[in-house]
């Protein structure tokens, strides 16, 4: 995936894995991942089947109504916490909510929600991202 990519550039990476999987390609990369969230996410999986109808669509908060990219993009930015215990100490608190949980999807909605905290609180203050919010937020999750 590219580092920073653009609205559209983030639901083509979405869609061409759906499609690679649907069509028994191989995949690389960050493809890997995004397939497991995926797939753990069947309530996305008629949408993936719909390039051209969701690629432009617009999902406002106000409405209520989840962004599947979003989430999906959240999930993947976890992954790579996690995989490289970034912001340093997240993986202890990951497996922390797996133990409570007893899900690994429980456990990454539960961070979601922190991740999201830390990244408003940055865009409201138009501020760096702070581990410290984050891991703020995460304390109380696994208090």
């Amino acid at each position: 995936m590219i580092f920073n990519p653009s609205r559209q550039d983030a639901r083509q990476f979405y869609f061409s894995t759906w499609r690679k999987h649907q069509d028994k390609l191989p995949l690389a990369g960050a493809e890997f991942t995004a397939l497991d969230i995926m797939l753990a996410h069947p309530e996305y999986h008629s949408l993936l089947n719909q390039a051209e109808r969701y690629a432009e669509q617009d999902y406002p908060p106000e409405l209520g109504e989840t962004n599947p990219f979003l989430h999906l993009s959240m999930h993947l930015a976890i992954q790579e916490q996690l995989a490289i215990d970034q912001p340093a100490g997240v993986r202890g608190f990951y497996q922390q909510l797996v133990a409570r949980h007893q899900n690994e999807m429980q456990a990454q909605h539960e961070m979601m929600d922190c991740l999201a905290e830390m990244i408003w609180q940055a865009q409201r203050h138009q501020t760096a991202f702070d581990p410290a919010i984050y891991f703020e937020c995460l304390t109380k999750k696994t208090a």
